[in-house]
């Protein structure tokens, strides 16, 4: 039997949470009061873990200070499009008790409020990746990285919003409406992981867990200004996947590109949540662990330091190059080894290979019918025919797609050579800062521009989909803002496997960089 919580949507998340919340007198009180603990929602989520561990806040209390917030914020904001406040209640209550009696913790994630994106099956939440057609699932049964969340004692307080079965760049869909920019409404917060990077901006999660398909985790982050790591994929993911959408609830099976990693306010709650939910699948566990390597330098003039500063297949405007010169001088002036010069790969033929691969895998879940149909009209589109690429890739026969995949292993392994000789390699996030929202706009009418000149609109991931087809972990770092005032940021990408190696090069970049710009509802 499934059952069927409170659940609150954007719209009525106002009026429902002010109802539900208990009365100030009547919340938990920390021997200081409250005053102290009253910010408490915008620090760190490592800050907050250490004040519930050490009694100064407790977890009921931590969640009502989210609640009020969300509810005062997320009307401006809609990034939390599903609440479930009695269950968090229910859940922070008991991790209360259980710290009270017996003094320890539930795991490492104890008490503390979390959301999740909306495509990540929670059970008894409805959870409807934004689709009309699921907008009744309520899942019996947890995602394998909700699971894990659960186990390390975070309390599951929502959903977040994205696109429509996560198929757009930008955060729209009929159910819940438009994420905008948590910076200016104007401008988009981008996609699929609209939703958890604007709810963390916001303030109204700590830690959230987002997936990268197509830069699906990492361009949120960058115009949303928070921290973002698409961890490593090979064979298998880092991060367990069982439970996303798309595919199709019931799935076991994912996209063999698909990734699932932390957003954060700073890379070492990042780190925090690695920790988390970097684990096998729980058919692995009995013989599998993960056990990433630690980075082997302490110092980050001690790296060799790749830069991919522009390109001519994907340029980037002046505020974004200006940045990454800013980078190549700071790691220069630390002693670090920089290499400027060296392309690790071909831009346009890697991007080629990743459209076929992307729009191969994301045919599994069409009906028979549709697929019918995209078969009869590749048909009708010579081969050589670039407006065919998306119709004959989803359409490709078995043996094509082997032949596509032993491209992407030589692709692999000349990546893999160049990590021989670095350590880390630091390109662009995005061409620009966050750009217009288009959801009104047909999708063959929509572009960029850079620098005043019209782009393609998809090159806003061009760069962060160097790595998608290869699963290399690749980290957004957002650094200072435009004169507009919308965050800026670069990329830290890394070796296969090398997650934490990349988290200790951007802790160290972060720690020298412009701080990341805050949107007014974090502290509002």
């Amino acid at each position: 039997m499934i059952l069927r919580r409170t659940v609150l949507t954007a719209a009525t998340a106002l009026a429902a949470v002010t109802a539900m919340t208990s009365p100030a007198s009547a919340r938990p009180r920390t021997a200081k009061g409250t005053r102290k603990t009253a910010a408490l929602r915008t620090r760190p989520a490592g800050e907050q873990l250490a004040a519930l561990r050490e009694r100064r806040v407790t977890s009921r209390e931590l969640l009502e200070q989210h609640l009020d917030h969300i509810a005062k914020a997320n009307p401006q904001v809609n990034a939390v499009v599903t609440l479930d406040a009695d269950g968090a209640r229910a859940a922070a209550d008991k991790a209360d008790r259980h710290l009270a009696t017996t003094g320890e913790t539930l795991g490492p994630l104890h008490g503390l409020p979390m959301t999740v994106k909306d495509a990540l099956e929670v059970e008894g939440m409805r959870t409807t990746c934004g689709s009309p057609a699921l907008s009744d699932h309520v899942p019996d049964r947890d995602a394998d990285v909700v699971a894990l969340l659960r186990d390390a004692g975070a309390i599951i307080i929502g959903h977040t919003n994205t696109p429509t079965m996560c198929q757009d760049i930008q955060t729209s869909n009929p159910i819940f409406g438009t994420t905008p920019n948590p910076f200016d409404a104007t401008k988009t917060a981008g996609g699929s992981s609209g939703g958890p990077a604007a709810a963390v901006a916001a303030g109204f999660t700590g830690l959230e867990v987002g997936s990268d398909l197509a830069g699906s985790l990492r361009l949120p982050a960058a115009y949303c200004g928070v921290y973002a790591l698409r961890t490593s994929r090979g064979p298998s993911p880092i991060v367990p996947t069982r439970g996303h959408i798309p595919r199709l609830p019931g799935w076991a099976t994912s996209s063999d590109m698909i990734t699932l990693g932390p957003i954060a306010r700073t890379v070492e709650d990042l780190g925090l949540l690695l920790d988390v939910i970097a684990a096998p699948s729980p058919a692995d566990r009995t013989g599998w662990k993960i056990d990433l390597p630690a980075p082997a330098k302490t110092k980050l003039g001690h790296y060799r330091i790749g830069i991919w500063a522009d390109d001519p297949y994907c340029r980037v405007d002046a505020d974004t190059r200006a940045l990454l010169d800013q980078v190549a001088d700071l790691v220069r002036g630390l002693g670090a080894t920089v290499d400027d010069s060296t392309r690790p790969v071909d831009f346009a033929d890697s991007d080629k290979l990743f459209q076929r691969l992307m729009y191969a895998t994301s045919s599994a879940t069409a009906t028979d019918d549709a697929f019918a149909a995209e078969v009869a009209a590749a048909e009708k589109v010579p081969a050589d025919d670039p407006s065919g690429l998306y119709l004959h890739s989803r359409t490709m026969r078995h043996r094509d797609w082997c032949v596509a995949d032993e491209a992407r292993q030589k692709l692999r392994a000349t990546w893999d050579r160049y990590f021989d000789a670095h350590d880390i390699l630091i390109t662009p996030a995005t061409p620009t800062a966050a750009v217009p929202d288009q959801t009104s706009t047909p999708a063959p009418q929509r572009y960029i521009t850079v620098d005043g000149q019209k782009r393609p609109f998809y090159d806003q991931t061009g760069w962060l989909n160097l790595t998608s087809p290869v699963g290399l972990p690749s980290l957004v770092l957002p650094a200072g803002a435009t004169r507009a005032g919308l965050p800026l940021a670069v990329q830290v990408v890394g070796p296969y496997l090398g997650d934490r190696i990349v988290l200790d090069a951007a802790r160290h970049l972060a720690q020298r960089l412009p701080k990341p710009i805050q949107p007014p509802a974090l502290a509002g």
